[in-house]
């Protein structure tokens, strides 16, 4: 009787988590164009200029983000440098960004972390943390913006900033009307493809194969009988 009623429990917990990871994933959306958000909204609270998102400039970012990866310290910060080259040579022809098209870039900052952290508090605790990053972000010479993150549910978690100053609606232009080269991991800002969290996934996942569990090892002891 007591091994059935904790079972119950047990069936109606991993339930009730399963439901709220999937309500979440449908709207959370792409945290990338919600960290641009966020930076807009700093930028125009000092009265500064909206940044154009632009998706090439994201989709770069996010190919500096995977360059990056392996390469967290242990306090937070990103060891690696890309060349200049590695944006024309590798990132863009990755990306699909027409190179005639492309043009300088401005600033860029990028961070880690071996948890995954909501768009808010990446901003604040990984990316913009110091004065240098925040004079940067608030920098008159930008444009444009592009943001990129890209991670797995043991971490660690790359985030990447990239910023030009070029002229808005003709720089970083995605090849194929705008679809560029589709990207089979992480997320980047300037596009509609929803993207959460891959954090959220492989909970989904372990919540759906514990439930199986529980009714294995129910079914077993006679408790629930199919």
């Amino acid at each position: 009787m007591m091994l059935k009623k904790l079972c119950c429990y047990i069936w109606l917990i991993l339930c009730n988590l399963l439901l709220v990871v999937m309500v979440s994933a449908k709207s959370h959306g792409n945290p990338a164009n919600e960290l641009v958000s966020i930076i807009n909204e700093n930028r125009t609270a000092q009265k500064l200029p909206r940044l154009k998102d632009n998706p090439g400039l994201g989709c770069m970012a996010l190919q500096y983000a995977v360059d990056c990866k392996g390469n967290c310290t242990a306090n937070n910060t990103v060891s690696c440098q890309p060349s200049e080259d590695d944006f024309t040579e590798i990132f863009a022809p990755n990306c699909g960004v027409e190179l005639p098209t492309f043009d300088n870039i401005s600033g860029h900052i990028v961070g880690c972390q071996f948890k995954y952290l909501e768009p808010s508090q990446a901003f604040s605790n990984i990316l913009v943390r110091d004065k240098k990053a925040l004079s940067l972000l608030r920098s008159k010479e930008h444009t444009e913006v592009g943001v990129g993150l890209i991670g797995t549910h043991r971490g660690p978690f790359f985030w990447c900033i990239l910023f030009s100053n070029g002229q808005t609606n003709s720089t970083f232009v995605l090849e194929g009307g705008g679809r560029g080269i589709k990207q089979k991991r992480g997320c980047f800002s300037g596009t509609i493809i929803q993207c959460s969290g891959v954090h959220k996934i492989d909970f989904f996942l372990n919540t759906f194969l514990m439930i199986i569990y529980i009714i294995f090892i129910c079914y077993s002891s006679n408790i629930i009988v199919l």
